[in-house]
């Protein structure tokens, strides 16, 4: 499987400088981002909390697709939202404290308890999921 890169430049202290990530495997773009803006209002910016937000729906809605297939089931769609908290950590400095999924699908023909075992064998085995396993994940799933 390949690996996938991206690239910050920094530029000054930690509350008066800036940077741009940029998405070098893809190409798919740079991206402004500040202390200020990842502490409070993002003005257009995006932050780390924001990527490991999008790397995880994004992982777990695949995810989720390929658990389906394995018993032989597709879904019409499948929305998944992350909500990645930073705040203070004991001991000084920040964490990610949280992490808030979101998931709906709709899958005719699925009852609530089969999807819930799904949505389950999904996060637990989303390849991101793994990666963030020392922050707390919570997930609401269901059918639409």
């Amino acid at each position: 499987m390949p690996s996938r890169d991206a690239t910050t430049h920094w530029v000054g202290g930690l509350n008066s400088g800036k940077g741009e990530v940029t998405l070098d495997s893809s190409n798919a773009g740079t991206f402004s981002v500040s202390f200020p803006t990842r502490a409070g209002n993002p003005d257009g910016q995006t932050s780390p909390e924001e990527l490991i937000a999008a790397a995880h729906s994004s992982c777990l809605a695949m995810n989720l697709s390929g658990v389906l297939e394995s018993h032989k089931l597709t879904a019409d769609s499948i929305d998944v939202s992350a909500e990645v908290t930073l705040g203070p950590a004991a001991g000084g400095g920040f964490e990610i404290s949280g992490i808030a999924i979101t998931l709906r699908a709709s899958l005719p023909g699925v009852t609530a308890e089969q999807f819930a075992e799904y949505a389950e064998t999904a996060e637990k085995t989303c390849p991101v999921s793994k990666a963030l396993a020392g922050t707390t994940i919570t997930m609401d799933a269901a059918l639409v």
